[in-house]
C-alpha cells in the first residue's frame, strides 16, 4: 500500500497537479458548523445545498462504496496576466477574477483526475471511483484540509502553507482504503485579520463563515436576482467574482504560478485588462463567441449586463455623459431586472453629471482597506536560459 500511495502521488504530479493528499469519509467533525451554516441562511438562495441534505458530509451517501477520498490541487493564478492591483483601482476597468481569466476548469480537471484515475485502474484490479470538482455535494474544502492540502483560512479558503490559496480543488472518492495523510488541522492565520478588513461588503465573519449573501462572488456569479441597493455601490468595478481576500492575505507571497496554458489570460478576449465600455459594447453574439471555453459564460448575458450595469454606476473617473449615453442604449433590450440596475445605475451618474471625474489613481499599490497587498513578482529567465531557449 505504501508503494501505491507513492505511485499515485507521483502520477498526480506528472499530470500537472501542484500536490495530492488522500483522507479517510469521516468528516463528523465538520458537520455541526456546516448546517449551523445552512439554518443561518448564509447560502443564500444556493437552495440545492438544503435539499442535499448530508450528502455533502457523508460522502458514502453520495457513494456508497468510497473508503478513501484522494485530494488534489491545481495552480490557477497567471502571473503574467494584467495586474490585478492596478486593474481593481481603475474604476473604468472590469474587474474579473482571476480564476476566470483562461478556459473554464471543469472540464481540464475532471479529464486529469480521470486520467489519474486510470493509471490506478492498471494497478488494482476492482477500482471504483467517481471524479468531482465544484460539480457536486462534496465539502471540498474540508477534504482537503483532512488530506493536508492546507488549512482553512479566516476567508474560509483553504491555505497551503508554501503555496497560498490561488488554487482548484477536485476529488476522487474510491472503494480503496487508502492511508490517510496527516491533516492541516492548525489555523495559520494567527491574529491576521487582513481578508475581514479588506472585504468590500464585510461578508467574513468570525470563525472562517463567510456570509454568501453579501458576498461579491456569490451575488455576481450565484445570484440571479435583484442585488440589494446597500450593496451596489460596494461592489465597485468587479463584474464577475472578487479576489480582495486573496489580494491581501500574507500567505500569497508564497503562490505559485500556475503552468496549465488553459488557465492563462485569453489574449483574445483580454479579460485582465478590458474596460467597463468595452465589454458593455458586446452584444449576446459577442457575449457568447468571446467567451467561448470561459467560465463566466454560464451566468448569461442578462446576468453580465446586470453586473456591468452596477460596475458603469460605480465609476467615478469617465465622463457621465459618456457612461449615460452607452447605458441608455440599453434600456429595454433584455428583461425588467437588467433595467432596473441600468436605472440605477442611471440615477447614480446623474447625481454626478455636473461634477468633475475624479483623478483616477491608476497605479495605486496599496489595498482599500488593509495594510498591504501579497502577490509574489513573476520570475524571469536567466539570461543564459533566455539564450538556451533561443537556440533549441
Amino acid at each position: 500500500m505504501p508503494s501505491l500511495i507513492e505511485k499515485i502521488k507521483r502520477w498526480g504530479h506528472e499530470l500537472g497537479f501542484a500536490d495530492i493528499g488522500i483522507s479517510n469519509t469521516d468528516l463528523s467533525a465538520y458537520e455541526p458548523d456546516y448546517f449551523q451554516w445552512i439554518l443561518n441562511h448564509y447560502h443564500g438562495d444556493m437552495s440545492y445545498m438544503e435539499r442535499h441534505g448530508t450528502k455533502r458530509t457523508r460522502p458514502q451517501e453520495l457513494e456508497p462504496k468510497t473508503r478513501s477520498i484522494i485530494s488534489a490541487r491545481l495552480n490557477y493564478l497567471d502571473l503574467s496576466a494584467h495586474s490585478a492591483i492596478e486593474q481593481l483601482h481603475n474604476d473604468q476597468r472590469a474587474y474579473i477574477s482571476r480564476y476566470a481569466l483562461g478556459k473554464d476548469y471543469h472540464k481540464l480537471i475532471r479529464k486529469r483526475l480521470q486520467a489519474l484515475a486510470e493509471k490506478i485502474t492498471q494497478e488494482v484490479p476492482h477500482f471504483q471511483y467517481r471524479a468531482f470538482t465544484d460539480s457536486a455535494p462534496v465539502l471540498e474544502r474540508p477534504i482537503a484540509e483532512k488530506a493536508g492540502l492546507g488549512f482553512t483560512g479566516k476567508n474560509s479558503l483553504i491555505i497551503h502553507p508554501r503555496a497560498g490559496s490561488w488554487f482548484f480543488l477536485g476529488e476522487l472518492y474510491t472503494n480503496l482504503a487508502l492511508p490517510s495523510d496527516p491533516p492541516l488541522t492548525k489555523q495559520g492565520c494567527g491574529p491576521c485579520t487582513a481578508c475581514i478588513q479588506e472585504c468590500p461588503t464585510q461578508a467574513i465573519l468570525a470563525n472562517n463563515t463567510v456570509d454568501a449573501r453579501r458576498c461579491i462572488s456569490y451575488l455576481t456569479i450565484e445570484f440571479k436576482g435583484s442585488i440589494d441597493t446597500k450593496l451596489r455601490p460596494l461592489i465597485g468595478n468587479r463584474i464577475y467574482g472578487c479576489d480582495d481576500c486573496q489580494l491581501v492575505c500574507p500567505w500569497n507571497k508564497f503562490t505559485q504560478e500556475t503552468q496549465e496554458s488553459a488557465f492563462k489570460a485569453n489574449a483574445h478576449n483580454a479579460l485582465d485588462k478590458a474596460t467597463l465600455l468595452s465589454l458593455w459594447q458586446w452584444n449576446e453574439a459577442q457575449f457568447l463567441k468571446q467567451l467561448e471555453g470561459s467560465p463566466i459564460r454560464r451566468i448569461g448575458y442578462a446576468q453580465w449586463t446586470r453586473n456591468l450595469a452596477i460596475a458603469l454606476g460605480n465609476c467615478q473617473t469617465e465622463s457621465p455623459k459618456k457612461l449615460l449615453t452607452a447605458l441608455k442604449q440599453k434600456l429595454n433590450t433584455l428583461n425588467s431586472l437588467v433595467d432596473e440596475h441600468i436605472v440605477w445605475a442611471i440615477q447614480q451618474l446623474s447625481k454626478r453629471q455636473q461634477k468633475q471625474p475624479i483623478q483616477n489613481h491608476q497605479r495605486i499599490k496599496t489595498p482599500f482597506n488593509a495594510p498591504k497587498y501579497y502577490l509574489p513578482v513573476k520570475k524571469l529567465s536567466s539570461p543564459a536560459t533566455q539564450t538556451s531557449k533561443t537556440n533549441t
